[in-house]
């Protein structure tokens, strides 16, 4: 998994800086009260430690007891948050690894994967330090003594150097988007690792993914010449590893990368696989589930 890290990083050198702090209001959801929050609302006069993670990551469920002893040491100087990702989640899931880890810190739901393209997320564990001065000082996937060193600088009232950006901007974004809010599409969202990386932690989802996409071709075959295209997740996935997953499902219809996961935080892709129709640039139809398995058999 280091390696696809890795893949994300190369993949992001060219793009741009965003706005500074609009990732402070992006709504987020305290998942223990189920109220709206924003990052505003913690304390602005401390540094912020956000750590992004989901519980079907097996290296999320190993760092979280280093991640829950930062807290407890340095929680009343800093604020320390567990934002889950929100893809093919269950609150139930979500419960369990607070009570296995016995989480403290306040753990929220970044509901349409907004905070994630904001902050520049390109797979899961992914640590983010942020100064007072809502400067990003340092972004990591790893639990070593390096972050541990950032961290306590933090802690101590240093504000570190700005670690600079390579975050989309609003006419980047906007530039992704607008080809597919004009005309009639069909889309087809999924990801190159649903079918393996969740083999073992969830494995009716894996199921799930390898079903559909092997059926894809014959569902494409049904659409009466309406357009389709595919996007696949940006999380550990780069140019090559989506060439190997086409080659691997023999994939017939046009397939990209979500650059910055702009189009499934856009039109709020939570699951995977999920399809969806557009007619005049607007959303007529939204399948999930065992309705795209359904769609191969009529």
């Amino acid at each position: 998994m280091k390696i696809c890290w890795a893949f994300g990083f190369i993949l992001y050198f060219f793009i741009t800086l965003a706005a500074a702090n609009d990732f402070k209001h992006i709504p987020l959801t305290d998942f223990r009260t189920g109220n709206s929050v924003t990052l505003s609302n913690f304390d602005q006069s401390k540094p912020t430690y956000i750590k992004m993670w989901a519980t079907w990551c097996k290296p999320c469920m190993q760092q979280m007891p280093h991640f829950q002893s930062i807290n407890e040491k340095y929680g009343d100087k800093i604020n320390i948050l567990a934002v889950n990702i929100n893809i093919n989640e269950d609150n139930q899931y979500i419960q369990d690894v607070i009570q296995k880890f016995g989480l403290t810190m306040p753990v929220l739901l970044d509901n349409e994967g907004q905070l994630g393209v904001a902050l520049g997320l390109v797979g899961t564990p992914f640590s983010v330090l942020i100064n007072t001065d809502d400067n990003i000082v340092y972004t990591t996937h790893e639990s070593d003594q390096i972050l541990d060193t950032f961290i306590d600088k933090l802690a101590q009232g240093q504000k570190l150097k700005n670690e600079g950006s390579d975050l989309l901007n609003d006419q980047q974004k906007k530039n992704i988007i607008e080809p597919w809010l004009k005309g009639d599409h069909i889309l087809f969202f999924s990801a190159t690792w649903c079918d393996w990386y969740l083999k073992d932690s969830r494995p009716d989802m894996a199921n799930h993914c390898k079903n559909i996409q092997s059926n894809i071709n014959k569902i494409h075959e049904k659409s009466n010449n309406i357009a389709w295209h595919g996007f696949v997740n940006h999380l550990w996935t780069d140019k090559k590893t989506l060439a190997d997953f086409i080659k691997l499902y023999d994939i017939q219809l046009p397939f990209d990368i979500d650059l910055g996961g702009v189009l499934f935080n856009h039109f709020n892709i939570r699951k995977i696989p999920t399809i969806i129709k557009i007619e005049k640039g607007k959303i007529t139809k939204r399948i999930t589930g065992d309705d795209i398995n359904k769609m191969a058999l009529e």
